[in-house]
């Protein structure tokens, strides 16, 4: 009897949690331009207009393009600190730790306000360049965790080794330390960009309406009504992120990304 309301108990979770996006695919095939569930007949038209109206697809453009160099961005400056926090260790380290996660912990309304008066300052507000440094840093965090867990997994004598038998520091994180950390550096790359598509708040505060996303695209369309297209980017998120997070999941160790830690072999 136990096991039943366990699982009974799982499954009303996971309607609780899949009701609403199953509603929402249901509004994104609507044939009239109406958020209505059940739907009135069945259409992609909507997906079709989010690539064919130019607003839609120029925001669509901005948030890939966004996304895909913030990612980068974070990813340059997360290995370096990474490698370094792995290197040294110290008080030093760990401070700098804490400041490479530290705008990611705080709310994200308090980094969007910091980035704002900052980008004002040196006259940058609504560059599409601000909106994707800002991106980076925010986002740092998540590559920075992912690679220094993958360091963890490098074994020290692997890299005594490799310089007793010559190599230099170019030739061992070459050929040695970034081969056992690529997933984690991927990883953290996924991460940064999926969550980059969905940030709203820093870059509204950032670009404006000048640099609009498909975040800041959706709440300005508010304005004007509700139509299926708004579903259908919705859709297009969860599918991406589900995409994702699903390959990481098949390719790699997702509960050690997310800090898990493996049992100890006997």
């Amino acid at each position: 009897m136990t096991l039943l309301l366990q699982r009974g108990f799982i499954g009303a979770v996971l309607v609780f949690l899949v009701a609403p996006l199953f509603v929402v695919a249901g509004v994104s095939v609507n044939r009239p331009k109406r958020l209505l569930f059940p739907p009135d007949g069945f259409s992609l038209k909507w997906y079709i207009e989010l690539f064919v109206q130019n607003e839609w697809a120029n925001a669509l453009t901005n948030s890939v393009i966004i996304a895909m160099l913030a990612g980068l961005l974070a990813v340059a400056v997360a290995l370096p600190l990474a490698l370094f926090i792995w290197s040294r260790g110290g008080l030093l380290a760990r401070a700098l730790f804490g400041l490479g996660i530290a705008p990611f912990m705080l709310p994200p309304v308090v980094s969007a306000l910091g980035f704002l008066v900052f980008w004002i300052s040196v006259g940058l507000y609504g560059n599409i360049l601000a909106t994707i440094v800002s991106h980076a840093i925010f986002l740092t965090a998540l590559p920075l965790v992912a690679i220094s867990l993958g360091l963890e997994e490098v074994e020290r004598p692997l890299i005594e080794a490799a310089r007793t038998m010559g190599a230099d520091r170019r030739t061992v994180f070459r050929t040695v330390v970034f081969p056992l950390i690529r997933p984690y550096v991927i990883s953290g790359f996924v991460f940064a960009v999926v969550l980059s598509l969905n940030e709203y708040i820093i870059a509204y505060m950032v670009a404006g309406f000048t640099a609009e996303t498909l975040p800041i695209r959706i709440f300005n369309s508010l304005r004007y009504g509700y139509t299926p297209i708004m579903a259908a980017v919705a859709v297009l998120f969860v599918l991406t992120a589900a995409v994702v997070f699903g390959a990481v999941a098949f390719l790699g160790d997702l509960p050690r990304l997310f800090g898990a830690h493996r049992s100890e072999e006997p």
